[in-house]
C-alpha cells in the first residue's frame, strides 16, 4: 500500500459523504487545486487507484472515474502500467511539501490578492445590517402590496410568446422600443413630457442613471451644487468621479436659487442636482417660482440641470406638479425618474430623458455595463402601461400609503411631539423629522436597537445646526408603526439629559 508519507497528496484528499456533490468530483477538484497550487510538482506521480481507494475508502471505480476526469482536463496523464502524472503546475514549486502546509492552502481560500488594485473610500456601503426585528427605512415601497400572481403573468407570457423569441436572442443596448414608445406616451400623459423613443434611455435604477451621466457630463474638478442636504448616493457618485461639491441651503421652497447664482458668479458650474418634486431628504417641493428661476439660471450661465423626480407617483394633498423637463425649451435640464415603484422590486425600473443627441452618448455606457438588459421585463411592463394595470396599481397603493401617513404623523403628533418637530409631507413615503439638539441621534439609533428597532445611519442627519431623522412609512402597517414608536419613546426613556 502507498504511504501517507511518501504520497503527501492522501493528506489533501477529504471527502464529504454528506455533500450533494458526487465523491469523484470531490477528488478530481482537490487534486486539480493542489496542481494549481504548485503543491504537486510537474511529473510526479500520484499514488495507485487501489492504494487511494483503500486510504479514502472508496471504490476503486470512484477513483479511476476521478483520473480520468483529471485526464480529461488536462492535468494529469494516465500511462498504461505506469501510473498517473501530473502534467502542469504552477511555477516556482517549493522543493518540499509541507504536509501542515498543503492542509491548511487546501482549507483556505486566499484572504488578499496578490497584486495592487484602487480602494474607494467614498464608495464604502453606508447601509448597515441588523437582526432585530423592526427597522426603519428611507421610505420604500411594500412588496407585500403587490399581485405578485399577476406580474408573473405579464411576465411568463412574454417570455413564451414565440414572437419575441428572436427578440430574447438579440443582444442590443437599445432595449424593446415597445417599452420605450410606451413609456414615451405614459410620460407625456401624467408628466407632460413632449418626447419619442429617441429621448429615453432605460437603466436599471436611477442610481445607474447618475452613473452613467456622470461619465458623460464630469471631469474631475468641474464644479456640482447639491442640496445642503442630499441623497447619499448621488453624492457618492459625484465624489467618485472627481467632481468638486458646492452645497445651497434648502428651505420650503426648495433649492435656494439665490446662492445657486452667488456660486455661479464666484465659478463655472457644471450641474446643479435637484429632487424638485419631493426634495431628499427633508419632503419639501420646489416651488413654482424658484423652477422658473432655476431654468432661467441654467440658461444665462450654461450648466445642466439633473432633475430627479424622486416619488413622483407618490402624491396625496395635490396634483402633482409637472417637472421642470417640461418646460425646458434649451436643452438644459437632464430628468431622470423611476417606473413602477408601486409594483414588486424586480419590476421597477429607471429612466432617463434628455435630448437625442446626449442619450445617443449615454447608450454607449450602458452597452458596456449592462448591453442587454432585461427585454422581457421590459416587453411585460410595456403590455402593463398599454394595458391601464400601471395606472391600476397606483391608484390602490396611493390610498393605501396615504392612510399609512396619517397613522404615523398622528404617532409623531401624540407620543414624540414633545422631542421633534415635523410637516406632514404632501407627497413620498417618509417624513423628514428635526429633532431637539441635545438629542443624540446616534446613542438613540444604539438604545432603539436594544430595544429591537434598528435605525440605520443613512437616516440620521446630526450637524452644528440640524438634527434631523427621515422616517419611512411605506413598508409598517399600523400596529408595526405603534410598536416602533413604542421603542423610541422607551429608548428616550433610558437616555439620561433628555
Amino acid at each position: 500500500m502507498t504511504s501517507p508519507v511518501a504520497n503527501p497528496i492522501l493528506h489533501l484528499l477529504s471527502i464529504d459523504r454528506s455533500a450533494t456533490k458526487d465523491i469523484y468530483l470531490q477528488i478530481v477538484q482537490q487534486i486539480a487545486n493542489a496542481i494549481q497550487r504548485g503543491l504537486l510538482r510537474e511529473g510526479s506521480k500520484l499514488p495507485g487507484s487501489r492504494s487511494l481507494s483503500t486510504v479514502l475508502q472508496v471504490h476503486r471505480q470512484t477513483v479511476v472515474a476521478a483520473f480520468q476526469e483529471l485526464e480529461a482536463q488536462g492535468w494529469v496523464a494516465i500511462s498504461p502500467n505506469r501510473g498517473v502524472f501530473v502534467l502542469s503546475n504552477k511555477p516556482n514549486v517549493g522543493a518540499r511539501l509541507h504536509l501542515d502546509d498543503a492542509a491548511r492552502q487546501e482549507q483556505l481560500y486566499p484572504t488578499n490578492v496578490g497584486f495592487t488594485f484602487k480602494k474607494s473610500n467614498i464608495l464604502d456601503n453606508p447601509w448597515t445590517q441588523t437582526a432585530s426585528e423592526f427597522s426603519f427605512d428611507d421610505g420604500v415601497p411594500d412588496i407585500r402590496l403587490t399581485q405578485i400572481n399577476q406580474l408573473s403573468t405579464f411576465y411568463s407570457a412574454n417570455l413564451k410568446r414565440k414572437s419575441n423569441i428572436k427578440k430574447l436572442d438579440r443582444y442590443t443596448n437599445e432595449g424593446s422600443e415597445y417599452f420605450k414608445e410606451q413609456l414615451s406616451t405614459y410620460l407625456h400623459k401624467s408628466r407632460g413630457l413632449r418626447i419619442s423613443e429617441q429621448n429615453i434611455l432605460v437603466t436599471r435604477s436611477t442610481e445607474m442613471s447618475l452613473y452613467i451621466i456622470s461619465k458623460v457630463m464630469l471631469s474631475p474638478g468641474d464644479v456640482v451644487i447639491v442640496g445642503a442636504l442630499s441623497y447619499f448616493a448621488t453624492n457618492m457618485i459625484f465624489q467618485e468621479s472627481g467632481a468638486r461639491m458646492k452645497t445651497v441651503p434648502v428651505d420650503s421652497n426648495g433649492l435656494d436659487t439665490a446662492s445657486i447664482r452667488a456660486l455661479c458668479q464666484q465659478e463655472k458650474v457644471r450641474m446643479v442636482y435637484v429632487t424638485s418634486h419631493h426634495h431628499y431628504p427633508t419632503t419639501v417641493t420646489l416651488s413654482a417660482q424658484r423652477r422658473v428661476e432655476l431654468l432661467a439660471l441654467a440658461q444665462e450661465f450654461r450648466f445642466a440641470i439633473v432633475e430627479d423626480d424622486y416619488d413622483y407617483e407618490f402624491r396625496y394633498d395635490q396634483q402633482a406638479i409637472l417637472p421642470m423637463a417640461s418646460a425646458d425649451t434649451d436643452g438644459m435640464v437632464i430628468y431622470l425618474g423611476s417606473f413602477g415603484k408601486t409594483l414588486a422590486p424586480g419590476f421597477r425600473t429607471g429612466f432617463t430623458v434628455a435630448p437625442s443627441d446626449i442619450i445617443a452618448e449615454m447608450r454607449k455606457y450602458l452597452g458596456i455595463i449592462d448591453r442587454q438588459g432585461d427585454i422581457t421585463m421590459e416587453l411585460a411592463l410595456g403590455e402593463m402601461i398599454a394595458e391601464g394595470e400601471i395606472n391600476r396599481y397606483a391608484k390602490k397603493s396611493l390610498k393605501i400609503y396615504e392612510q399609512r401617513r396619517a397613522n404615523l404623523v398622528d404617532l409623531l403628533q401624540s407620543r414624540l411631539s414633545q422631542y421633534l418637530q415635523f410637516e406632514p409631507p404632501r407627497g413620498g413615503l417618509a417624513v423628514w423629522t428635526t429633532w431637539d439638539r441635545r438629542i443624540n441621534l446616534s446613542q438613540l439609533a444604539m438604545q432603539c436597537e436594544k430595544q429591537g428597532l434598528h435605525i440605520p445611519r443613512n437616516l440620521l442627519y446630526q450637524y452644528k445646526d440640524i438634527a434631523g431623522m427621515r422616517i419611512g412609512f411605506g413598508r409598517m402597517v399600523e400596529e408595526e408603526m405603534t410598536t416602533c414608536i413604542s421603542k423610541i419613546q422607551s429608548a428616550l426613556t433610558q437616555m439620561n439629559g433628555i
